[in-house]
C-alpha cells in the first residue's frame, strides 16, 4: 500500500545556488575545519537547556530540550511545550517515549541526526559534497553566533545554513534552503542556557520497561511512512533503528545514488501497519539522509508510481515487479525519483 506524506521534519535544503561553481571552490581551511569540529562535538558534549522552534511551510512546533553529559554518558530530555503531550528522553543509545501513560522503550539510536546534533563527527564526506563557506555574524538567543553555509556542488541535494555559538560551537539555529532560496525548514532556540545549575533530577538509574513492537507509539512529530523511518521523526528519535532489526544483505542494490552517498545501513525491520517486514537501505552524504524501503507489492490502487513533497521531505514510490520500492529522503524531487529508478533486485537474472 502505497503511503502519503503527512508531515515532514528533519530534511535538507537547496538544489543550488550557482552549483556548478562549487566544483570549482578553494579547499576547506584549516581554521574552518577546527570550528566545524567544535560544532559536531559540541552538542554531545555540552550540558545545556532551552527552548526551540521548528518550522516547516504553516508549521510551527515549540519544544523544551536539556542535555546532559556526565561519566554516564549523554542524557537527552525533549519535551514538547504545544499540541499533544510528548516527552521523549535518551540515555545514550537507549530511547523512551511518554505520551502521558509511562514511558515506553521504543528504540535503539544507531548514531543519528538531531537539532542541535547535525553535524557528523567526521567530516570528510561534507567536505567532498559541500562547499563550506562563512557568513555574516549575529546574534540570536542572547549568544553571538558564528555562520557557516554549506552549498551542495551539485543540484541533487539542498543548501544548509548554520548559526552556532562563538565560544561553545553549540548550534543556535539551523536553515534548509530550497533552489529558489526559500527557507524549507528552520530550528531556532529562542532561549537557552548553557552549563551551569541544569536540573539534572530526570535522569533515572533504573531503566523503563521495554515495550513490544506491537505497542510501540506513533512518532507525532513526523507520521508519513514510515511512522519510524531514520531521519524522520522527534529531534531525539532521528536516526533511530528497532532493537531487532539486524544488518542483513537483501541483494537488492541502487545503481544511480548522487555522488558522495554512501550506505550506512541495511536492515529487514518490522513497521508499524505492516503485516510482513521490510527491506531498508539507509545512505548519507554526511548531511543528507535518504532511506529505501522494499516491501512485497499487495496490488492495491494504491500501488503505483508517484511523489509526495512537504517542505524538505520528499516520498517517491515506484512498483518494480512484485515490489512496491518507497524512497524518502532529504533531498529534491528529482533526487528521490532518480533513486527509485536505479533500484534493482540482484538476486533476479
Amino acid at each position: 500500500m502505497q503511503t502519503t506524506v503527512v508531515k515532514p521534519l528533519v530534511f535538507s535544503a537547496l538544489m543550488l545556488l550557482g552549483g556548478m561553481v562549487g566544483a570549482y571552490a578553494d579547499p576547506l581551511r584549516q581554521e574552518e575545519l577546527d570550528w566545524l569540529q567544535t560544532m559536531a562535538f559540541a552538542a554531545h558534549q555540552t550540558d545545556y537547556s532551552g527552548t526551540f522552534i521548528y518550522q516547516y511551510g504553516g508549521h510551527v512546533e515549540t519544544s523544551r530540550i536539556t542535555h546532559i553529559a556526565d561519566r554516564d554518558g549523554e542524557h537527552g530530555k525533549l519535551e514538547r511545550l504545544d499540541g499533544p503531550r510528548r516527552e521523549i528522553i535518551r540515555h545514550n543509545d537507549q530511547v523512551w517515549c511518554d505520551l502521558g501513560n509511562g514511558k515506553v522503550k521504543i528504540e535503539q539510536r544507531q548514531g543519528g541526526r538531531e537539532f542541535p546534533a547535525l553535524l557528523p563527527e567526521q567530516l570528510t564526506l561534507l567536505s567532498k559534497n559541500y562547499v563550506i563557506k562563512t557568513a555574516e555574524e549575529e546574534r540570536l538567543a542572547g549568544f553571538h553566533a558564528h555562520t557557516m553555509v554549506f552549498q551542495p556542488k551539485d543540484n541533487l541535494r539542498y543548501t544548509h545554513k548554520m548559526w552556532a555559538d562563538s565560544i561553545s560551537g553549540l548550534l543556535l539555529k539551523s536553515e534548509v534552503i530550497d533552489d529558489r532560496g526559500n527557507v524549507i525548514e528552520q530550528y531556532s532556540f529562542t532561549q537557552l542556557s548553557i552549563g551551569g545549575d541544569i536540573d539534572r533530577s530526570w535522569i533515572a538509574s533504573n531503566q523503563p520497561p521495554t515495550a513490544s513492537p506491537a505497542h510501540m507509539p506513533h512518532h507525532t512529530h513526523n507520521s508519513h511512512y514510515p511512522h519510524d523511518a531514520p531521519h524522520v521523526g522527534d529531534p531525539l528519535l532521528a536516526g533511530t533503528f528497532p532493537k531487532m532489526a539486524a544488518s542483513i544483505a537483501s541483494g537488492w542494490r541502487v545503481d544511480a545514488l548522487p555522488d558522495g552517498f554512501r550506505k550506512i545501513a541495511e536492515v529487514r525491520r518490522k513497521l508499524h501497519g505492516r503485516d510482513a517486514p521490510v527491506i531498508q537501505m539507509v545512505f548519507s552524504d554526511g548531511l543528507a539522509g535518504v532511506s529505501v524501503f522494499i516491501e512485497q507489492s499487495d496490488h492495491d490502487d494504491d500501488d503505483h508510481d508517484g511523489l509526495s513533497s512537504q517542505g524538505v521531505i520528499q516520498v517517491y514510490s515506484k512498483v518494480i515487479d512484485d515490489n512496491l520500492v518507497t524512497v524518502i529522503g532529504e533531498v529534491p524531487p528529482q533526487t528521490v525519483m532518480q533513486i527509485a529508478d536505479s533500484v534493482r533486485n540482484g538476486n533476479n537474472p
